[in-house]
């Protein structure tokens, strides 16, 4: 059963158009699947990370800073369509401050980064075969921001979903597409290798490159930044932050008890019965903001060594073929993450960073933060608050998708610099002009309902002006 499952997802692959790079990859991953393989990091073979150097520690030289970027390059992770806020495009052309969209928005970071310190600075996109052309058309409006002899862009692998039965590949005649996954971005590396990008970097005189998802605003390149990962001499850096109450059910870095190597353990690696203590959040400290940093040279030379196939840890992802049913035919989706990496090169580095370098966007509770008064846009293109941001918590029935999201906002975000939180409940449209204030509740209606223009909300309720 296992030999015959393996050879149909390698020929699916192969009749797919997938560099066979990328299939011994998945067949790396495949036969740790079939052992029995979780994935699991359990507690009792971890230590809590400590002693973590701290961003606003540094003191990195301009001229040493300025010299690391002119040998960096930006690649960022573009090859989420938002499916969970019902786009089908990508994430990335999402309106972020007026017309301005996330994309727009990172190139104006780059443009900015490569005029302050006269540096070439390319920004490459990892897309996705759904994400590719999209985003490339919306790049036309940026001629500038091409750097001779680098790509703009490549492309991830995909990979089959398997049947969780019987690890074969899954056939869904009602939606083929749906049969296919993303490996996860720990195919970053892969893809990196297998498209020519990484070879054309190197060519092109680049030593480092950072690397963060696209819908986090906060991965600005960072001069200062550069300098300490190049003069760390290590193969490969992360970006950690401080955990808060909201981050007790992400993945967070732990240090292996057998190697005492940094590790990351995602959520899908925890026990059930380790839960408690994975998010003790004064236990384990720090998360990955997969904002990462690496040595250009240092990962051709693993590739080589390894014949494409980073030692990654396993991520078994348990799903149904189509997300949107739970009836349908349930799957196992072979995934590695990016940030996993830090086990496969010694002399690792981490550095705890400002929490600011980590404003993802997963829902329209995020993106309603980031278009409201609590951040601004500077001249750099950096996003800063101005005040904590306030945790903002809509009605999922109505807000859910950025379609319904926008038609209640078509006025704008509500002025959030002086809420604590903002709870809304049932179907309400926002006029122009609503401040919320301290802990701001609207109750559900029980019907469409609009908040009058220049409203105040608060725990009280709606006061007009």
């Amino acid at each position: 059963m296992s030999e015959s499952g393996l050879d149909q997802a390698r020929r699916k692959m192969r009749d797919g158009g997938v560099h066979e790079t990328a299939i011994d990859v998945f067949s790396h991953l495949y036969a740790l699947l079939e052992a029995g393989e979780t994935g699991i990091i359990a507690e009792a073979d971890v230590d809590p990370l400590t002693d973590v150097p701290r961003q606003e520690d540094l003191d990195v030289p301009e001229d040493v800073g300025r010299e690391a970027l002119a040998k960096t390059a930006i690649i960022k992770l573009n090859g989420g369509l938002g499916t969970s806020m019902g786009m089908d495009k990508a994430k990335s052309l999402l309106t972020v401050r007026g017309e301005e969209t996330f994309l727009d928005i990172i190139v104006g970071q780059v443009r900015h980064a490569r005029e302050r310190y006269g540096v070439r600075l390319p920004l490459v996109f990892m897309n996705s075969f759904r994400t590719q052309d999209d985003t490339l058309a919306a790049l036309d409006a940026h001629p500038d921001v091409t750097v001779s002899g680098v790509p703009l862009d490549f492309v991830q692998n995909r990979e089959p979903k398997l049947r969780a039965d019987d690890l074969t590949p899954v056939v869904w005649d009602a939606d083929p597409g749906l049969e296919w996954c993303p490996p996860g971005h720990g195919d970053l590396y892969t893809a990196l290798q297998t498209s020519g990008v990484l070879t054309a970097l190197l060519k092109a005189g680049f030593k480092y490159a950072h690397i963060s998802n696209s819908d986090n605003l906060g991965a600005a390149p960072d001069a200062a930044l550069a300098g300490w990962f190049a003069s760390s001499g290590a193969p490969f850096g992360a970006e950690l932050a401080v955990r808060t109450p909201a981050d007790r059910k992400g993945g967070h870095q732990v240090v292996r008890k057998s190697d005492g190597r940094i590790v990351l353990r995602e959520t899908a690696q925890t026990l059930d019965a380790d839960a408690d203590a994975a998010a003790d959040i004064s236990r384990h400290r720090y998360f990955n903001t997969n904002n990462l940093w690496f040595d250009l040279e240092a990962l051709a030379a693993e590739l080589e060594r390894s014949g494409g196939v980073l030692a990654l840890p396993l991520i078994r992802n348990a799903k149904t073929v189509d997300p949107t049913d739970s009836s349908s035919t349930p799957v196992i989706q072979i995934e590695s993450a990016m940030g996993a990496a830090i086990e496969v090169f010694e002399g690792a580095a981490v550095l705890e960073v400002e929490r600011g370098r980590f404003l993802p966007v997963k829902t329209t509770n995020d993106l309603l933060v980031l278009r409201s008064d609590v951040y601004e846009l500077g001249e750099d293109y950096r996003l800063t608050a101005v005040v904590d941001a306030p945790l903002v918590d809509l009605d999922p029935e109505y807000y859910k998708t950025i379609g319904a999201f926008d038609a209640r906002f078509a006025e704008g975000a509500p002025s959030l610099v002086q809420a604590q939180s903002l709870t809304v409940e049932g179907d309400w449209t926002f006029s122009a002009g609503v401040t919320a204030v301290g802990e701001a509740v609207l109750a559900d209606p029980g019907e469409p309902a609009t908040v009058p223009a220049g409203a105040t909300i608060s725990a009280d309720g709606i006061t007009s002006s």
